[in-house]
């Protein structure tokens, strides 16, 4: 796939987002495909290509009247989407189909008909990690967090200051689920949940989803939104679990995401003018900022600390407040992507000025799983 063949031509989240308990997780998933399809001007007959993750491909692909001729129902935790994207460039370019809807949906905090995920107690998970305690993902990353902390110098602070930087961020955005200002005492006096982290360092639990709709670059231009083009992508799979990473303080799915995303753009990172980096938790982002090779091992912190991450910072990072403020659903990926689409459009509510490149990263499954995409708005 050549950089900048494929474009971005419909985006659009749900209608409504936080709580919403009259739709279920399907229901969300087509709310958010009908809105980005109005978005782009296509009809259900105009689609031949579906991805999810979660509900099945065919489910969504029924619903909605489509009989598409490539699907792809890969689920490796919130970041499938941004796998869904690579997946559906490549078969754009292949000839496979000619306009992918990848759609998300996730009632994660109503739980309406959710995606239930019952683990084999004779998996990895069952045997290695369950009988000690390990469960809902909060006690899964800590082991990790704590090691990066330690080795890396990084503090309770700094995970604060992050938290504090994204809801000012999310004060910016109409649709943030927390429109409140935050302090770094604040988020330290918060509730702990499992140590290091505090409830303010934790993700929101929402209703929600979202929706895009790739093309070739060449049809884009009839379309009536503005393209934005895909320059890179990248995925990488580490382990099935958290115990089993190679290194508790770097990700190697992180890594091998990021290079081959960068490589295949062909860009160096003093060119990215906005990231948005998945944050199911505080120091993610700080595995991701120096993963990705924006700065050294580390260094992360001082993105905090010298506000180059924040509001008129250099890199502006998280602009819609990230899932520690805007919405996160369970599996965040779509809504990373959906505002480095906005972004790339000129159309976000913090619009970062004159923003040509934005990168989006996320995470899968507890540090399993990666996906690396880079939009840029010309062509």
């Amino acid at each position: 796939m050549k950089s900048k063949s494929i474009a971005v031509v419909g985006a659009a989240e749900t209608t409504r987002m936080g709580v919403v308990p009259e739709l279920s997780n399907l229901g969300l998933n087509l709310d958010a495909a009908l809105n980005a399809m109005a978005d782009a001007g296509l009809i259900p007959k105009d689609i031949d290509g579906v991805a999810t993750a979660g509900e099945h491909p065919w489910s969504v692909a029924a619903s909605l009247g489509i009989t598409p001729k490539w699907v792809d129902g890969t689920n490796v935790g919130g970041c499938s989407y941004m796998l869904h994207v690579r997946h559906a460039a490549a078969a754009i370019a292949a000839g496979y189909c000619t306009t992918v809807l990848i759609t998300h949906g996730e009632s994660g905090r109503s739980q309406v008909a959710p995606a239930r995920y019952a683990e084999n107690p004779a998996s990895l998970f069952g045997q290695f990690e369950a009988p000690y305690g390990l469960g809902v993902p909060v006690t899964q990353v800590t082991l990790p967090a704590m090691r990066y902390l330690k080795e890396t110098g990084t503090t309770e602070e700094d995970l604060a200051l992050l938290a504090v930087i994204q809801r000012e961020w999310a004060l910016k955005n109409p649709r943030a689920q927390t429109k409140v200002p935050i302090t770094v005492d604040e988020v330290l006096g918060s509730p702990m949940i499992c140590y290091p982290f505090r409830r303010l360092l934790c993700c929101l639990v929402t209703d929600g989803g979202g929706a895009l709709i790739l093309t070739s670059a060449e049809r884009a231009k009839d379309f009536p939104t503005k393209p934005v083009y895909i320059m890179g992508t990248g995925e990488g799979v580490e382990h099935p679990i958290v115990s089993m990473m190679h290194d508790f303080t770097t990700s190697r799915a992180f890594r091998l995401s990021g290079e081959a995303a960068f490589g295949s753009a062909g860009i160096t990172h003093t060119d990215v003018d906005h990231l948005m980096l998945y944050d199911p938790f505080a120091h993610v982002p700080f595995y991701a900022l120096e993963d990705l090779g924006f700065c050294k091992r580390g260094e992360a912190k001082y993105f905090y600390r010298e506000r180059r991450a924040a509001i008129g910072g250099a890199l502006p990072v998280n602009t819609n407040g990230g899932g520690l403020s805007y919405q996160h659903s369970g599996m965040y990926g779509m809504f990373a992507l959906q505002e480095s689409v906005r972004q790339m459009r000129g159309a976000a509510a913090a619009q970062i000025e004159g923003a040509k490149i934005s990168v989006c990263h996320g995470i899968g499954s507890m540090f399993s799983a990666a996906g690396t995409i880079i939009f840029t708005n010309e062509a």
